[in-house]
């Protein structure tokens, strides 16, 4: 599980781009020192982290969005955070491998976006997630595989997403202008899937 020590240096090491985000970064910095031990935990009852993923293509012209099943809209990849994650960025990684069904994505080494929103989650009550967002690229003709945990999943071009989005075209202003200043990213991860024997 990712140890609220590895979230809080992740988040103390990313320069936020606004005011706004530096905001959130400071909330959940916060977050992380009020609740030392579970603030990852998805059975930390006054929120908890979750991370996420704005998964491009290989030419930076379209996202993929799930249509949530809970949420019943157009959203980025992610979610909780599981024990054989130890870092947010692990976690974002996972959710956008197991939800996009993509081998060979690569993440970027530091968050994109923070949002802080509240939500009725596996606790079956109302909670917040402190979600930490990264930007992901899928390698050259990724085809994306509907999993269970979408409706629906698809493309869509950064100029053309659907209607109530939320934050999603902030984070693609975010993703566009981290391209623009730096091209392909100087570190990144890769996750491939693992055979089975």
């Amino acid at each position: 599980m990712v140890a609220p020590a590895a979230a809080r240096a992740a988040l103390r090491a990313w320069a936020a781009p606004d005011p706004q985000q530096r905001a959130l970064q400071h909330a959940i910095l916060a977050f992380l020192d009020a609740r030392p031990h579970d603030a990852c935990d998805r059975s930390c009852e006054p929120g908890h982290l979750t991370a996420s993923a704005l998964v491009v293509d290989a030419a930076g012209e379209h996202t993929l969005l799930t249509l949530h099943p809970r949420v019943g809209r157009w959203i980025q990849l992610g979610g909780h955070c599981e024990p054989g994650d130890a870092t947010l960025r692990d976690a974002a990684l996972r959710e956008a491998a197991e939800e996009s069904g993509i081998d060979g994505l690569m993440i970027d080494d530091e968050p994109l976006h923070l949002d802080v929103h509240p939500v009725t989650c596996s606790l079956g009550r109302p909670t917040r997630h402190l979600d930490v967002r990264y930007l992901v690229r899928a390698p050259a003709k990724a085809e994306a595989k509907i999993s269970d945990e979408s409706l629906d999943l698809r493309w869509w071009p950064l100029d053309g997403l659907p209607e109530g989005t939320d934050t999603v075209p902030v984070m693609v202003s975010a993703a566009r202008a981290r391209i623009a200043a730096a091209g392909p990213p100087a570190r990144v991860v890769q996750r491939q899937k693992s055979s089975s024997l």
